[in-house]
């Protein structure tokens, strides 16, 4: 019997997904407290994904969300990370303010632990991506336009890492659609 490695590759990558979700979910956690929410966008929620990011993009005049639209369509998956809020009580300041019940005033600002718990758990993921040798990036205009969507509902601080086992990773080199710099006259 004889396979040919394209027909088999979003099987594949499917099976690299569900280990990144699981190493995001097992990554270590600020005070063993578990607020990361994993989700896997495949198939047709990627085009979905992709015409929200381009909407994004026209909406903010933010250009480099539109070149990200174009480039997860090479993704099979896309794993998307994100944390719900809750302050840690460390009272570490790191967030600006003096203490987690000043903080509290100010909900729609992180708490710090939770950024770097989300940090961690993509690092957990790439790092199986990187072991399987498949192509990722991770890239805050998927997880800012699924945060609009609410495609982790009462998450934020989402971020997406599309993957792709290509004979070129589609994620760098790519083509900008920011203006090109005029040459000095």
């Amino acid at each position: 019997m004889l396979t040919n490695e394209r027909t088999t590759r979003t099987e594949r990558l499917l099976r690299v997904a569900d280990e990144m979700m699981t190493a995001a979910r097992t990554a270590p956690k600020g005070k063993g407290v578990d607020i990361i929410e994993v989700v896997l966008a495949a198939g047709e929620t990627i085009g979905m994904l992709s015409k929200a990011m381009l909407e994004y993009s026209a909406k903010t005049g933010l250009g480099f969300i539109a070149r990200d639209a174009l480039n997860i369509l090479h993704a099979e998956a896309i794993v998307l990370i994100g944390t719900t809020q809750q302050t840690q009580g460390l009272h570490c300041g790191y967030c600006g303010f003096e203490s987690c019940e000043v903080k509290q005033q100010f909900p729609d600002v992180p708490c710090s632990l939770n950024t770097v718990d989300v940090g961690i758990a993509i690092g957990s993921a790439c790092a199986v991506a990187a072991d399987h040798r498949v192509d990722s990036r991770v890239m805050f205009s998927i997880g800012r336009v699924a945060q609009e969507l609410d495609m982790i509902p009462g998450c934020n601080n989402i971020f997406g890492i599309p993957i792709s086992c290509a004979s070129k990773n589609p994620f760098f080199d790519r083509t900008s659609t920011a203006p090109t710099p005029q040459e000095p006259a």
